[in-house]
């Protein structure tokens, strides 16, 4: 028996959806038009966008760097301007680099990097055990590895001093700046992938304590932060041991932070 067409057409899910406060309603439309499988699936899709979840919650994937990034339900939607840190990254790494994801989230810094660079062995870490479940579907594809846990506990205790790139994409928003975040990411992705403590960097000091030891001589520690918060970052990457530097982009309006381990000496 042949399935009925949907009543949702391309003009009644614009409508719908700008109705519902979507403004990129028309860009928003040809995804899930395109993404569903059939019209009950586009029906629930439709729904579940006017009810106010993230457009990459409903597709079940974002798009990063190219990439379509599986991204399940609560899991923190890797953002645009982080393609900015992976562009960092990939200047300083090389062929077969060893590179670790912390607070990995989807994945997709990691997969990207992978995806890049030629040969890299690749882990990745996350507290919230959904978006572990969601960065395996991620990771797997680019031959990494994916952990539980508290920042560094759950990886191998074989990768001290011998990472070449430290990916760590902290929470970095003030615990009484979260009631202010877009209603997206404050009622549907983690408040773990979100909430920075007091300041914000609560979690990024707890990281830059222990990169020295997983680091190896000459590598680099990666994180995103905001622009008023960078000199305090930089300040706590350097108290820390490490030589830090910022990278920034205008256009998609990223600060990254860089903290190098310094080359052993001969």
């Amino acid at each position: 028996m042949p399935v009925p067409p949907s009543p949702l057409t391309f003009p009644t899910v614009v409508t719908t959806l700008r109705a519902a406060g979507c403004v990129f309603a028309e860009d928003e439309a040809r995804l899930i038009l395109s993404t569903a499988r059939t019209p009950a699936e586009l029906t629930a899709m439709v729904d579940r966008r006017v009810d106010g979840l993230p457009l990459e919650h409903v597709l079940g994937w974002a798009e990063f760097r190219g990439r379509r990034i599986t991204v399940d339900p609560g899991v923190f939607v890797p953002r645009r301007r982080t393609e900015f840190l992976v562009d960092q990254a990939l200047a300083l790494a090389g062929p077969g680099a060893v590179v670790v994801d912390l607070c990995c989230g989807t994945g997709a810094l990691g997969a990207a990097l992978a995806a890049e660079l030629a040969g890299v062995e690749l882990y990745a870490s996350d507290i919230d055990p959904a978006a572990v479940r969601c960065a395996r579907t991620n990771v797997a594809a680019a031959g990494g590895r994916v952990y539980e846990g508290d920042l560094y506990e759950p990886l191998p205790a074989g990768l001290a001093g011998r990472v070449d790139v430290l990916l760590a994409n902290v929470p970095y928003v003030p615990t009484g700046e979260i009631p202010l975040l877009p209603a997206e990411a404050r009622l549907h992705e983690a408040r773990v992938a979100l909430d920075g403590g007091a300041d914000g960097l609560d979690v990024l000091r707890r990281v830059t304590a222990g990169a020295a030891r997983w680091l190896a001589s000459g590598g680099s520690l990666l994180f995103e932060t905001s622009e008023r918060q960078a000199a305090r970052a930089v300040a706590t990457v350097t108290g820390d041991g490490l030589l830090a530097r910022t990278a920034t982009s205008d256009e998609l309006y990223a600060t990254v932070v860089v903290g190098t381990k310094a080359p052993a000496r001969p």
